[in-house]
């Protein structure tokens, strides 16, 4: 049986597979940041959809770039950026013209001499569930662009010999990135909305064994009614509804990267009983598995 799962990528197993080159070999480790043209120039074939074990910033200075990110697909442009935060999906495709900055970390880069666990978890853009699109006003803009020049300029002479150096940089960068940093949530009262964050972390932790909105309330300790009315009030969704995307999401990955059955696919997220995959997956998507898998081959 092929694997079940979307496919995970560490940077040294992701340069060597798409950009497999000896000076993109040679970025793979905790920590790289270049311009995104030299990334392009040696991008052999399109990314599927897969997941990396670390975090990415994509910085635009001129042009476009299209990169899909989780359940949707974003086009950036001048002074806008895309985060994929580690075990999110994203899959881009070569052919885009534009000028930028691109960035690849590890926690580690957050947790060291200069950070800390309650730093990195103060950036929510850097959870599965955050919002990847940031658009930075052109104050905010100016810095993260001459922060982004400072890291490139040092990495590029020193590459990981002062981590000293680059974890201070990388830190300011993530906070001035968090100063534009949009939530999806709606504005309102702190203790929902972490409620609502602590949901969603474990929607896409647990949905492959977990469907049921009373066994994310018994995590979260409260009742499955309070849940509903938190989650709704906060993302106009229910909870059900946000298990089921998660679920989707997944199989539309496996879908189009794999080359399971859809009975397979079923079993993989966690549903036994295909033809119920099936409907489910029409309810959300307009169409059947199958008929999905044949129009991405179009």
């Amino acid at each position: 049986m092929s694997s079940t799962r979307i496919n995970t990528y560490d940077p040294l197993a992701f340069t060597s597979r798409f950009m497999p080159v000896e000076e993109m070999k040679a970025l793979a480790g905790n920590f790289f940041v270049l311009p995104v043209e030299d990334m392009y120039k040696h991008l052999a074939r399109p990314v599927p959809a897969i997941r990396a074990t670390s975090h990415s910033l994509l910085y635009i200075t001129e042009g476009e770039a299209n990169m899909g990110v989780g359940n949707n697909n974003y086009t950036i442009g001048t002074n806008q950026m895309l985060v994929v935060a580690a075990g999110q999906v994203f899959s881009f495709a070569p052919g885009d013209i534009n000028k930028g900055y691109i960035c690849n970390f590890n926690d580690s880069l957050l947790t060291g001499k200069f950070g800390s666990a309650e730093l990195l978890h103060s950036f929510e853009f850097l959870k599965i569930w955050g919002n990847p699109l940031i658009k930075p006003d052109a104050e905010t803009g100016r810095y993260i662009y001459q922060l982004f020049k400072r890291l490139v300029a040092e990495y590029s002479k020193n590459k990981l010999s002062n981590i000293d150096v680059l974890q201070p940089y990388l830190l300011s960068l993530l906070t001035e990135i968090n100063r534009a940093y949009t939530p999806l949530l709606t504005q309102g009262n702190t203790r929902p909305n972490s409620l609502v964050n602590k949901f969603k972390e474990l929607v896409f932790t647990y949905f492959r064994t977990h469907k049921l909105v009373t066994d994310y309330a018994a995590m979260l300790h409260i009742s499955a009614n309070h849940l509903n009315k938190i989650i709704r009030n906060a993302t106009q969704k229910s909870p059900s509804v946000w298990i089921d995307e998660a679920i989707i999401a997944e199989a539309r990955v496996l879908l189009i990267q794999t080359t399971l059955s859809i009975s397979e696919i079923a079993h993989s997220i966690g549903l036994d009983d295909p033809s119920y995959f099936t409907r489910l997956f029409k309810r959300y998507e307009g169409v059947t598995p199958s008929a999905y898998r044949a129009i991405d081959k179009c």
